[in-house]
């Protein structure tokens, strides 16, 4: 069901917000509108310009509040405003000092890294660098070449040219070295190292002794600056740990004042001559809008008006449609992630999730009948909803439960079909006689009855919804309206008659029951306008008419034809399911009297799984397409409170 919205205007001084907002507004469920855009008629309104004075303590708060381990676990203190501002700002300077140790180090082992870097391929050379670096008349540089290159360099040019390299490490692919020449070749060696595409690496002049004792100080450097990090880190934690509960009790405060002070985002403000009054509006449900009233009714710092959709309409000048909330029993309660799927109900139209929950879980049941297996998915499903949640989980054990009943219907037991005897029929071998056609599968002739049933149903509850809606065509003169109802009611019953064996009524009375509806169906629009005493009854373009009105009566039957066969699924799926059941006995050996047990399992556990998840998708696409259609249109709007409880 839909809960019962009530739409409230809350108005005060405007010094006097944040104490309504604390007091009572975040002990209840509101969905607050906009003030500004909800009341056009008002004039001299602004919106509520103020700066968020907890959103740089919130953000601080927050920072500790993520390094934590696992906090949603520990349970809050209630703390004043003060005593909370009061944790940030003590937790704030207490780590001060080990972030900027931290930063210090950061930086300091960055550098190192990079010095490490630039040396490690130079760090077998022994000989002091800065002495290499001070050379006045002999040139060098350091750098690295690829192998391929310094092949050639080596083979073809190395004994001509002036220079001396010496290679230090090498890899896969390069090969790092230092080569000198003198200084009034420089330019020449140079130039042919550069076309054998030799890398020129920068060596700073900050490194003392040889590369070796270079590079073994910078190791040292390096392990000490990494203990040092990881030992402010423990430092770190110990602190954000020892100070956890007031973190986060301190963070559960201020979000809260964050939250109830960002109120101010939909409120708006009217100017008087002496005092400025805010204005709020939103929608409760009745149950909170009553016990709401009942809290402020000796508070006289605040006035409340409460109105229902029509009377918010009066108020603030413009149709209102309130927000959906849906109220439903536990049972019941995991198929609204159905209905939210295909779009939450607008307010005043039928909550159809009872009606899913019957419908999915009886048909789900139906093509699926298995005494054993309906029980793993009962039991299955209903430890998966209770201990994880899982919304999911909660629709197959209700699917299960019905698979179960179907199964000793059907007497079937994980497949074995002569141990239980069956309460109806067996889906495979139970056959029925129908007039002109001969023998059917009696399931496949219950399964369009049933669906016969359920379109006519949905029919019903499109009628109702319509009513509600004060839609004139939807509710007489549509497929699925009074006119549709008729003429597919009276199809529904010929065609029972026509089965049993019973005669079929008079010409005229068969023009009254399929010629009128269809006719109300083909001039809908007209008569629309006829009821509703519009000016223009019919078209002007009423050729285009006739022709749009044939195509559609055609579509129209077509729809009905194809829509009602569609529920053979049903059957069809409850044949299927025992035939694959009969495939895994049969490879099994069952028929031997002594079957593979191993065999028979994994294939239960298959068909549990695969046939499972087909038939799931199956009954929903049922629903959707050949239920929901008729009658459902999902175009409500969220319930969204500002602030949960």
């Amino acid at each position: 069901m839909i809960e019962k919205m009530k739409f409230l205007s809350i108005t005060g001084p405007k010094t006097d917000i944040d104490r309504v907002v604390n007091t009572y507004l975040s002990r209840y469920e509101i969905h607050l509108e906009n003030a500004l855009s909800e009341l056009t008629t008002v004039e001299n309104l602004s919106p509520f310009l103020e700066i968020n004075p907890y959103r740089e303590a919130l953000n601080t708060i927050n920072g500790f509040y993520e390094e934590l381990e696992n906090p949603e676990k520990i349970s809050p203190a209630k703390l004043k405003l003060e005593e909370a501002l009061s944790i940030v700002r003590r937790v704030k300077e207490e780590t001060q000092e080990l972030a900027d140790t931290r930063a210090r180090l950061e930086e300091e082992f960055e550098h190192v890294t990079e010095s490490l870097r630039i040396i490690r391929p130079f760090r077998n050379i022994n000989y002091d660098l800065s002495s290499i670096l001070k050379f006045r008349f002999i040139h060098y540089r350091f750098g690295r070449i690829e192998k391929e290159y310094f092949e050639k360099f080596k083979n073809y040019i190395y004994d001509n040219l002036d220079t001396v390299f010496i290679k230090c490490e090498e890899d896969d692919e390069y090969i790092w070295g230092i080569y000198f020449m003198p200084h009034h070749e420089a330019h020449k060696v140079n130039a042919v190292y550069s076309s054998m595409h030799f890398e020129r690496i920068f060596i700073p002049d900050e490194y003392n002794g040889t590369a070796t004792e270079a590079f073994t100080e910078l190791q040292k450097q390096y392990d000490s600056i990494q203990a040092q990090l990881e030992e402010n880190k423990n430092a770190s934690l110990k602190y954000l740990k020892d100070n956890s509960r007031d973190i986060v009790s301190a963070k559960e405060a201020i979000s809260h004042l964050s939250r109830n002070f960002d109120v101010r985002k939909t409120a708006a403000c009217t100017h008087g001559e002496k005092d400025n009054f805010y204005i709020l509006c939103g929608w409760m449900t009745k149950k909170d809008s009553d016990a709401f009233l009942e809290d402020i009714k000796d508070d006289h710092r605040i006035f409340c008006l409460v109105e229902d959709e029509e009377g918010a309409e009066q108020v603030t000048g413009k149709a209102k449609t309130p927000p959906t909330k849906l109220k439903n029993p536990k049972l019941f309660k995991p198929f609204e992630m159905y209905v939210k799927m295909y779009g939450l109900p607008a307010y005043g139209e039928m909550d159809p999730t009872w009606f899913v929950a019957i419908t999915y879980s009886f048909i789900f049941g139906a093509m699926f009948g298995d005494v054993g297996q309906g029980l793993l998915l009962a039991v299955g499903g209903f430890l998966l909803y209770k201990y994880k949640h899982i919304e999911l989980a909660g629709i197959i054990s209700c699917a299960g439960v019905f698979s179960t009943f179907f199964g000793f219907m059907f007497g079937s037991i994980f497949g074995f079909e002569d141990i239980l005897p069956a309460l109806w029929l067996h889906p495979m071998s139970n056959m029925m006689t129908v007039p002109f056609i001969g023998k059917l599968n009696t399931v496949f002739i219950v399964a369009i009855g049933f669906g016969m049933g359920i379109i006519l149903l949905c029919m019903i509850f499109n009628i109702i919804n319509s009513f509600r809606a004060k839609d004139t065509e939807k509710s007489w003169f549509d497929t699925n309206a009074v006119a549709g109802l008729i003429f597919y009611g009276s199809a529904v019953v010929c065609i029972a008659l026509f089965i049993t064996g019973h005669s079929l009524p008079g010409g005229i009375v068969l023009f009254v029951m399929f010629g009128i509806p269809l006719l109300m169906i083909f001039f809908k629009e007209p008569l629309t306008a006829l009821v509703e005493k519009r000016a223009e009854v019919m078209p002007k373009e009423k050729g285009m008419f006739v022709v749009q009105g044939i195509f559609e009566m055609f579509e129209v039957l077509l729809s009905y034809f194809s829509n009602t066969l569609s529920f053979v699924r049903i059957g069809a799926f409850a044949v299927s399911h025992a035939a694959m059941m009969e495939v895994v006995l049969m490879l099994a050996g069952a028929e031997s009297g002594n079957p593979n047990w191993l065999i028979v399992i994994l294939g239960n556990l298959f068909v549990c799984g695969m046939e499972g998840l087909i038939v799931g998708i199956q009954v929903l696409r049922l629903e959707y397409y050949e239920i929901f259609s008729r009658f459902y249109k999902g175009t409500g709007r969220k319930f969204e409170p500002f602030r949960f409880r």
